[in-house]
């Protein structure tokens, strides 16, 4: 729950992409200690769901915005 309090949004969602793959690729080199492991996991599962969220509001926006030029 700690990670969940401390989560510290990216600056933007291209930021938030480039340190998820940072994070992917370090997962799969398969070096870490399994405490680094899980707190790079659930890092890199916060930053997802931050993402969707972001394309669920710019999906929003468009549909908005498409409606108001109906």
């Amino acid at each position: 729950m700690s990670e969940q309090s401390s989560f510290t949004p990216p600056p933007s969602f291209e930021a938030a992409l480039l340190e998820l793959e940072s994070i992917v690729a370090q997962l799969e080199r398969g070096d870490l200690s399994l405490e680094d492991t899980l707190t790079l996991y659930a890092r890199g599962r916060r930053l997802a769901e931050w993402c969707a969220r972001q394309l669920d509001e710019a999906e929003l926006k468009l549909h908005i915005l498409a409606d108001e030029e109906s």
